[in-house]
């Protein structure tokens, strides 16, 4: 009979763990280490497994002591292992919905509502097509987590070498100063709207917000979810109202969920429906959920990883299918306050917000829009910094605080947003948005590649790897983005 042992491990040490529930505090979180990796005792000596499967003796050599990303919340909730099934899925939301946040960012806005306004509600399809691959590609990002202990940063750390993962890591720190862009002048123009603070002065006022973070942070990861969701109920309720003020013909928003050749035709709609999925499917989503799914101290036995990716899979896509309606709101309420009256040219969010009250007949309409991109805006400013800790982590080991890591990445996207606002007011904002958000379409295949590879191998899964259907559909995805990039490249070149 064999003794089982969670072990911490990467490269020289070996540190056993005992099957006992973690302490709550960073030390702790620590000490658990690697959880893909254990030692089984027998009488003939140990046996290393990564998943399931056994490792040689020349990948043991290879492995050196490790602390996780994140490792102050590294599985500090527990996962209620006697309750019922309920319950114990219960214990497990939360990570979709941090994952969510980033489906309906400020981003997200500015390219549904110029969607929406210059093209009605034929765009709808690409928002329900990306939002299907952000299903499958979370699932695989749960499947690293869960079946190999190792976020994708860690994991293209561990498998590349530097000449290969330093450009990794650098396009996906690109990819996050894009998405902290957005936040800065999606939050800067929320405090304009809803309080009057000139634009230059809210970007400056946006760098405040670790504070917040950092105060979320010491409460407790929960209370981190907690925030989230609420802000989420939030936007929720105020889109609620300003679509049933808005009245779309409901005819025509079925009808758009088709799809149209329109939309490689035509290259405006091309480059608006690339934003859409750059601002859907955002490559530090991949790396934030493969590191947040951790959070839970599920067991380490084959069926409880089972069991935790099982729920942590429902958990992403219940909220991804959330992030959705959300997005459809924005798309459809631009596509029938904006573009049935012939007003196609709303690219800048604060000129969607002054046209609100007039075309709705409603003066609450603007007030609820503002207090919706604000938070939008505070809840997106949150999971970036997580995301942009577990990629400094996993890929060069380099673990600075919160406030430090905030700072510097929110300083990179307030030099830009500055810039425009300076030189161009608040007419360039919009653009600015849109611009981010196709920069990040171009980042996705530098995050996605590797996750699908790594998912696909059996030797890094064990009996958890990814099925070929799934596999086969995400390369798909992939190609898609690709060739959806080169052809807008080739567009604007010629």
């Amino acid at each position: 009979m064999l003794d089982a042992f969670s072990i911490s491990f990467r490269r020289l040490g070996i540190k056993a763990e005992t099957d006992q529930e973690p302490q709550h505090n960073g030390m702790a979180a620590a000490a658990f280490q690697c959880q893909s990796s254990s030692l089984f005792c027998q009488k003939d000596g140990p046996v290393w497994l990564a998943g399931d499967q056994p490792l040689t003796g020349q990948a043991i050599q290879g492995l050196e002591r490790d602390t996780p990303s994140l490792s102050e919340v590294f599985r500090t909730i527990a996962v209620g292992g006697g309750t019922t099934r309920f319950r114990r899925f219960l214990s497990f939301v939360g990570p979709g919905y941090l994952v969510a946040v980033g489906y309906m960012d400020p981003g997200n806005w500015a390219t549904s509502l110029a969607g929406g306004a210059a093209f009605g509600y034929t765009l709808l399809f690409v928002a329900l097509l990306s939002n299907v691959m952000a299903i499958l590609l979370q699932s695989l990002c749960a499947r690293l987590a869960v079946a190999s202990g190792r976020d994708l940063a860690q994991a293209c750390h561990d498998a590349y070498p530097k000449w290969l993962s330093f450009p990794l890591w650098i396009f996906a720190e690109l990819a996050i100063i894009a998405t902290d862009l957005a936040e800065v002048i999606g939050t800067a123009i929320g405090l304009n709207l809803l309080f009057g603070i000139p634009l230059e002065i809210g970007i400056f006022i946006t760098a405040a917000d670790v504070f917040l973070i950092l105060w979320l942070q010491n409460k407790g990861f929960r209370w981190v979810e907690a925030f989230i969701i609420a802000m989420l109920a939030t936007i929720t309720a105020c889109f609620a109202v300003l679509i049933a003020q808005a009245d779309p013909e409901w005819g025509a928003v079925i009808a758009g969920f088709a799809p149209s050749r329109e939309i490689i035709g035509n290259p405006d709609m091309l480059y608006l429906a690339l934003g859409i999925i750059g601002a859907t499917v955002m490559p530090h989503n991949l790396y934030l959920h493969s590191g947040i799914v951790q959070t839970r101290a599920y067991g380490l036995d084959l069926p409880s990883k089972r069991e935790a990716l099982r729920l942590a899979t429902w958990d992403s896509t219940i909220a991804l299918m959330f992030a959705l309606l959300i997005n459809c709101a924005i798309l459809i309420l631009a596509a029938a306050a904006f573009y049935t009256v012939g007003e196609t040219e709303v690219t800048e969010i604060d000129k969607a917000h002054l046209l609100l009250a007039p075309l709705l007949g409603s003066e609450i309409a603007p007030v609820l829009f503002g207090l919706a991109l604000l938070c939008s805006g505070l809840n997106s400013t949150v999971t970036a910094t997580m995301a942009g800790q577990i990629v400094m982590e996993g890929f060069i080991k380099l673990r600075l605080k919160p406030w430090q890591r905030r700072l510097i990445t929110r300083g990179f996207a307030i030099l830009p947003a500055t810039a425009v606002i300076l030189v161009y007011g608040s007419e360039g904002t919009g653009q600015l948005l849109i611009l981010s958000q196709v920069v990040l379409s171009f980042q996705l295949p530098f995050a996605i590649v590797p996750l699908v590879m790594f998912t696909a191998s059996r030797a890094k899964m064990g009996t958890m790897v990814s099925p070929r259907w799934l596999t086969g559909l995400c390369a798909l995805i992939a190609v898609t983005i690709i060739v959806l990039n080169v052809n807008l490249l080739a567009t604007v070149l010629a």
